[in-house]
């Protein structure tokens, strides 16, 4: 696809706001586990969170593909802060877009999208994990409101989100045609965030677990009708693995950009190190892997932009750029050598954060067997 003018203006203010406002602090909010919340309130200002949410909601009515190409632009340099310009359009926002109600797209989404509020997405258990149908937590109607028992983990945000957007099960028999979505305030009582400390990586992010002790949600809370809350949670299945794929190509693109600047510099034997040809055949890797990441990233925004579904693609998207952010930041920390361990070379924090992108929106061992099975015929295109 073609980048347009206004793309290209918007690329750029994204560039500038990542360098001038957001890499200053980076470093120091990866060490002291803090977000920055100013910052997306900045950007929010700016009218970098809204994404694909439609301009009558509040969002900047982008395509898929402009979506993509500033979320890797802003993860060049923080891919935390990327994660709150992909909530709207995904985990926090798609389900109310695609089930919600007038009222609830109203009052959430505008704000959400201006940066005023944060949300969280609480869905994954303690006892299921990547199986999100298999949930324990259970709710039960009493009059003009629901009763919420049950905890969530490994859930991010719960140190700045306003609401959530959680998931439990009316009648545990009726497996996955029986879950409910719900909006919970954060101060509703009974509901209790507990964020984990010193994280490998995403440090910057407070994740943790959530506690529901007999929260009372009222009816009007509820997304979509009973029954539909897999629905909700799997609208924003497509668009949630394209920003972490975006993401992860932008690390990718910046351990490239640090592993070529210090090899021309770093000098070994009386010369650079990229005249080495074992430095030379990591920086090729690092290259290869970027660009077929991006051409399947740019495949899945194509296909989601002609409105298909692109189950297959979007597994494809995300598995193969999370391996090439691991394989770019491992490369890069080689090619940095002890430099590389050291913070201010931020390498280091990339090899981190690189894992932990193989693991988030479905593990990489489960996307590397539904393209299997897509491949075998084993699995639907929707499927």
């Amino acid at each position: 696809m073609a980048v347009t003018p206004d793309l290209e203006q918007m690329t750029e203010m994204v560039r500038d706001f990542a360098r001038r406002e957001a890499a200053p602090g980076v470093i120091e909010r990866d060490r002291t586990e803090t977000y920055g919340r100013d910052l997306v309130r900045a950007m929010g200002g700016l009218g970098l969170l809204g994404g694909v949410v439609p301009e009558q909601y509040g969002g900047a009515g982008l395509t898929h593909h402009a979506f993509s190409t500033i979320v890797t632009e802003m993860s060049r340099v923080d891919h935390l802060l990327a994660l709150a310009m992909t909530f709207p359009s995904g985990l926090a926002g798609a389900g109310l877009l695609a089930y919600g109600t007038d009222a609830q797209r109203e009052a959430l989404l505008p704000p959400l999208c201006a940066g005023e509020t944060m949300a969280a997405a609480a869905i994954t258990e303690p006892s299921s994990g990547t199986n999100v149908a298999d949930m324990h937590t259970v709710c039960r109607r009493d009059g003009d409101a629901y009763v919420v028992d049950g905890q969530k983990t490994w859930i991010s945000f719960l140190d700045t989100c306003d609401w959530l957007v959680t998931f439990a099960k009316l009648d545990r028999a009726a497996g996955r045609e029986g879950v409910c979505a719900f909006v919970v305030p954060r101060d509703t009582p009974g509901l209790t965030l507990r964020p984990f400390k010193n994280k490998l990586g995403f440090r910057a992010i407070a994740t943790g677990e959530v506690f529901f002790d007999a929260v009372r949600v009222p009816v009007e809370n509820r997304i979509g009708a009973e029954g539909q809350g897999l629905r909700v949670a799997m609208a924003a299945v497509e668009t949630g693995r394209l920003g972490v794929a975006s993401r992860a190509l932008g690390l990718a693109q910046d351990c490239l950009d640090r592993s070529t600047a210090y090899a021309n510099e770093r000098q070994v034997f009386g010369r650079p190190i990229a005249r080495f040809q074992l430095v030379q055949s990591m920086i090729t890797d690092m290259v290869v892997g970027i660009e077929s990441a991006r051409a399947m990233i740019r495949q899945l925004a194509d296909a989601r932009d002609a409105g298909q579904r692109a189950r297959r693609e979007a597994s494809l998207a995300k598995m193969h750029a999370a391996d090439v952010a691991m394989q770019s930041a491992t490369h890069a920390v080689q090619i940095h050598g002890a430099y590389g361990t050291h913070e201010d070379y931020h390498v280091g924090r990339h090899f981190r954060d690189a894992k932990v992108f193989q693991i988030i929106e479905g593990q990489n061992q489960l996307h590397r067997e539904m393209v299997a099975e897509y491949a075998l015929g084993l699995r639907g295109p929707d499927a």
